[in-house]
């Protein structure tokens, strides 16, 4: 199994299309997630720390949605700019080398490449229960 395929909700589906043979992250409009550390907190019993790599497509976005409902997140922009609002807070553009956090139970109706033209990346770190199977889900 992929270790994109392992992210449920949102991600399933441009996982999935990535895996059978669609477009490499970054090359259409939407938004690919990807799995690229999981690891027990061996000092923290029954918490992970997950780091999944986001990868938006010029005019890029994900749907709005909530994640695992332990999860406390950062997430760091690598490059390009990222739209985002957290709950009812103001919408904001992160740029390369910015980060903003995610506390559990929060909604995030808004995630974009702030960008029409270039791609953009973040890295969303979750420190959450090990049991968690559902990194996010769409807000429907």
């Amino acid at each position: 199994m992929s270790a994109c395929r392992r992210l449920r909700g949102a991600a399933d589906e441009r996982c999935r299309s990535r895996d059978e043979g669609g477009a490499a992250a970054g090359t259409s409009g939407d938004a690919t997630a990807a799995l690229v550390f999981d690891h027990a907190l061996p000092n923290v019993p029954g918490k992970s720390l997950r780091a999944v790599l986001v990868t938006y497509g010029p005019g890029g976005a994900s749907p709005a949605h909530t994640h695992a409902r332990s999860a406390f997140i950062t997430a760091t922009v690598l490059e390009g700019a990222i739209r985002s609002r957290v709950n009812d807070g103001p919408e904001r553009v992160y740029r390369a080398g910015e980060s903003f956090t995610e506390m559990p139970g929060d909604r995030h109706p808004v995630s974009a490449n702030a960008s029409a033209t270039e791609p953009a990346r973040l890295l969303a770190v979750f420190v959450l229960d090990s049991d968690e199977t559902s990194l996010t889900t769409p807000i429907r």
